[in-house]
This record gives C-alpha cells, sequence and structure tokens, in this order.
C-alpha cells in the first residue's frame, strides 16, 4: 500500500472545523412552508433566499453543514467550464448557450453581492479564470472555445502568456471571475437560517420524501412537514426523478501544497483533453496554498486510486518549487448527459417536491442558480433561466455518452457477480485493505483494519443492488453504477443510498 504525502482532508472542511455550529437534530413537531434536503451550496442559497422572502424553512443535513460536495471542491465561481460553449451552440443553439453563460454569470455576481452586503469573510477575491492548451494539438480546441465565447457576448479574450510556470499554446480568460472559500461562506449562510419558525437541522439523515398535503420528510428521527421540499442531495435520494439515469458520477482529487506567494500563479486555471489539470490558490497560514486537481474517472471504475493522488503531487512538484504535500482530498460530481443541471420538479406528477442535481463538475455557480432558480419557482416568480434547466425537459438517452455510461451500468450490476474471492481466509486480506469475496454464496465486502480486526458486510449496494467496489486511496466501498459510498465499516457516505451495507458475519 502507497504511502501518501499529506493531511488526508479537504482544507477547506479542516480549516473550519473549529467553527462547526452544534445545530439540533430533533425535529419533533416541526411543520415549515419549505424542507430543504442537503446543506450545500444549491440547499442554502435557497434557504437563504426564502427566509428572506418571509417563508419559513428548514434545512435537514445528514452529515455536517458543507462537507459533502461543497466542502470538495475547487471553489471556483466562474462561468468558464473548462470547454462547454461551442459545444452548447452545436447541441441547443446560440439562444440557449447565452442563456447558459448568463445565468451561470449571475451566479458569480450574486455570490460576489451577497460577500458584500453580508460582510462575509471567506477569501473571496476577483480572479481571471483560464482554459488552456499547453500543447499544439490542443489549441485548436481552445480556438473553438474563444470563437463561442464571443459570439455570445461574454468576458472573454485569447492569450497566449499566463503566470503558470510552463508555457501555453494559447488559453480563453474570463476576467474578473471569483474564487472564494466555500465552507466559510457556506456556514455563514446556515447561521442566518434558524429563528422565527426556522430551522437548521445538522446529523439528520433523511430516508424519503412524500408529496401530499402536507409534505412529508422522512427521516431516521422522525418525520417533518413542509408545503414544499426542495431535494440538493447531489444525486437525489428518491429515484422517482429517474435523474441516476440521465447523468453518471464522477471521483477526482485534489492536492494541496504551500507555495511562495512571489512565485505563485495568478488567477484560476484548467487545462483541456485527456489528463487535463486544475489549478488555483487560496490564502494559507499567511501564505498561499497551491491547489492541483485533476485525474478524473467514473465512480468505482478505478481500486487503485491512491495513484490519482501519487499523479498529481508528481505533476505539482515538477511544475511548481513546492517543499511538501500539505493536503489531498478527492470530489464527487454528479455529470449530466447533456451537460445541463436539472433544476425544478421532481417528477410530472409533483407539484411540491422539486430537485437540483447535474452541476458537471461546476457547482459553485450552478449551484448557486439553482438555489435562485428554486426560490423563484417556490414563490411564484418568473425566471428566465428555468426553461433551459427544466428538470422534465426531454433529455438525450441516445446518446454516445449516455448509451456508454447505461451500458456500463448494465454490465456491473451482472458482471461483478462474478468476481470475489472464492476460497477465502482472513489471511487473504492484508491489513488496511478491502477484498471483495464469496461467502456461502453471498458477496461480501470484507475489511481487515490494521490491528488486523476484521469488518464484513454485504458487498450490495440497497440503492438498486450494484456490487460495492474498493476505493484504496479513501478507504471506502463505492458504487459503481449510481455512485453511493460507504465507510469500509458499511456507514453510508454518499448517496443515493440512504441505507448502511448490512453487517455479515464471516468464520
Amino acid at each position: 500500500m502507497a504511502l501518501l504525502a499529506g493531511k488526508h482532508i479537504s482544507y477547506w472542511v479542516d480549516s473550519t472545523f473549529d467553527t462547526n455550529s452544534n445545530y439540533p437534530s430533533n425535529i419533533e413537531n416541526i411543520t415549515v412552508d419549505v424542507a430543504i434536503v442537503g446543506a450545500g451550496i444549491a440547499g442554502l442559497t435557497a434557504a437563504y433566499l426564502l427566509k428572506k422572502a418571509g417563508k419559513t424553512v428548514a434545512v435537514v443535513e445528514a452529515q455536517q453543514i458543507a462537507t459533502g460536495a461543497s466542502g470538495h471542491t475547487t471553489a471556483k465561481v466562474t462561468s468558464l467550464h473548462q470547454l462547454i460553449y461551442a459545444e452548447l451552440i452545436k447541441e441547443i443553439g446560440e439562444e440557449k448557450a447565452r442563456i447558459y453563460g448568463e445565468s451561470n454569470e449571475a451566479a458569480v455576481e450574486f455570490v460576489a453581492a451577497l460577500v458584500q452586503s453580508e460582510q462575509i469573510d471567506c477569501d473571496f477575491s476577483r480572479k481571471s479564470t483560464y482554459t488552456f492548451a499547453d500543447t499544439e494539438d490542443k489549441l485548436t480546441k481552445i480556438q473553438n472555445e474563444y470563437e463561442a465565447v464571443l459570439k455570445l457576448g461574454l468576458p472573454a479574450s485569447f492569450v497566449k502568456e499566463t503566470s503558470l510556470p510552463f508555457d501555453i499554446t494559447g488559453a480563453v480568460k474570463f476576467d474578473n471571475q471569483a474564487q472564494f472559500h466555500v465552507r466559510k461562506y457556506l456556514l455563514h449562510l446556515a447561521s442566518k437560517i434558524a429563528g422565527s419558525g426556522s430551522y437548521m437541522l445538522q446529523g439528520v439523515r433523511v430516508k424519503t420524501v412524500e408529496e401530499s398535503v402536507p409534505c412529508r420528510v422522512v427521516t431516521e428521527q422522525g418525520t417533518l412537514k413542509a408545503n414544499d421540499v426542495i431535494v440538493t442531495t447531489q444525486i437525489p435520494i428518491v429515484d422517482q426523478g429517474l435523474f441516476f439515469a440521465k447523468s453518471y458520477p464522477q471521483r477526482s482529487y485534489i492536492v494541496g501544497a504551500k507555495i511562495d506567494p512571489a512565485i505563485a500563479p495568478e488567477g484560476m486555471y484548467i487545462g483541456v483533453g485527456e489528463g487535463y489539470r486544475s489549478i488555483r490558490t487560496t490564502p494559507y497560514n499567511d501564505g498561499l496554498l497551491l491547489l492541483v486537481g485533476g485525474e478524473g474517472h467514473k465512480v468505482g471504475s478505478v481500486t487503485n486510486t491512491e495513484e490519482k493522488y501519487q499523479n498529481l503531487e508528481a505533476y505539482i512538484r515538477s511544475n511548481f518549487k513546492v517543499e511538501s504535500i500539505d493536503y489531498r482530498w478527492s470530489s464527487q460530481d454528479l455529470v449530466s448527459f447533456d451537460k445541463l443541471p436539472y433544476i425544478g420538479k421532481l417528477t410530472p406528477m409533483n407539484n411540491h417536491v422539486y430537485v437540483a442535481t447535474g452541476f458537471s463538475l461546476w457547482g459553485m455557480s450552478k449551484g448557486t442558480l439553482s438555489g435562485m432558480i428554486l426560490s423563484d419557482l417556490i414563490l411564484g416568480k418568473d425566471n428566465p433561466w428555468a426553461s433551459l434547466y427544466d428538470s422534465l425537459r426531454a433529455t438525450p438517452f441516445i446518446t454516445q455518452q449516455s448509451i456508454k455510461q447505461n451500458m456500463d451500468v448494465g454490465m456491473h450490476w451482472v458482471g461483478d457477480r462474478l468476481k470475489g474471492l472464492q476460497n477465502w481466509s482472513t489471511s487473504d486480506v492484508k491489513p488496511g485493505v478491502g477484498e471483495l469475496i464469496t461467502y456461502k454464496g453471498d458477496k461480501v465486502a470484507v475489511y481487515k483494519d490494521e490491528s488486523g480486526k476484521v469488518n464484513a458486510v454485504s458487498a450490495v449496494c440497497p440503492h438498486l443492488g450494484c456490487i460495492v467496489s474498493w476505493n484504496s486511496g479513501e478507504k471506502s466501498w463505492d458504487c459503481p453504477c449510481h455512485g453511493a459510498r460507504f465507510t469500509c465499516e458499511g456507514k453510508v457516505i454518499q448517496g443515493p443510498a440512504v441505507k448502511d451495507l448490512e453487517k455479515k458475519v464471516v468464520d
């Protein structure tokens, strides 16, 4: 097992660990206008706006505020999403592509205005952001993207020089974008929720949502009632909208290293092509922390994820003057097949249950605009972007990407049942490692901790029955079908599953 450098925790979470608020988990006799499931950027933005508009709200978070997808992002707040505009013009036309750009620009400005009006101490700063090519063969994509954003009137320029410590062949540059400390920002929003009939609840895992009059949010601690419900759990924990079949879960990795501000790159960057890197800095211990991300793959498709961290460490050491790796962590995103988020009603039959999902790696702007759209829908206001992102829109199920991903799900559902050691003993599992075994006809996920204690759980994901896969870098069991994740002891970390892996006893 590889020895990995850096503290294994998101910097955003680690640097705010002592500021966690002890929000209650008691939901007895709570009835509100709107319940929001999930305390990430989409849920908290919607909750903030709805309460400001006079609604009573209850935000329900299974773990701690902003420690899920929002707490593991690179925290770039931008409308430049690597390569998207040329593709959008081709697939949905200039008018809709322009709405995409305008709505994401509006989300950037919403965050900036809120930071100023609320005086939020969250390391917010205006930065230019770049999508760059580092070889000639990638330059054509950059040039095509630049031509696309010019058509749409976005704040773009084409450059061939940056403050990166290596040459590029060209880049699309957007000025006046932003970056921040996402958890400081969201903890502030969360602090504005409770009181006057509203609630901020933490450590409450929702099992399901039932539409009725009023709606019922069923949790492990009891049932909360609300006129309307918003589900913002990255991938929805309720399956009725089939969003798990219209998207796929992707993991990516980040390493952080302290860097001398005098030699640090200025701005935010993302490359193109296979093996691209995401680059930015953030204030850190009276200096700067350089964050480099990448190495993305579909959840559950890679077992030796330690190699992903090693690749990023090698990149940061070879391109930047850093002495040590201070942090490493991974993130998970839900990628929609048409790259547009799904924002709106859960199903055509639902009038009071709403959803926001499929942010496709750009959750800071898309999560913010989701909160803006959903609050308008519930308040009965017209929103100029809502139709583009309508969760009930016709989705391109028959595309190269959708066929590939859904065939992959089917192959995992069938083929993974053939995996697992048939003749097994505890000596076959090394300390700190997880193995799939076949035990008395059942698929069992076995983990042996460093002391030699064996933890055995069912390898069958309680969501839709796929077989989980071992993730060595995170020491977790990950579902390759729809992205549910569990600790090495089988406790649910990430939906769409809402139940733990069933405990097993092995000889």
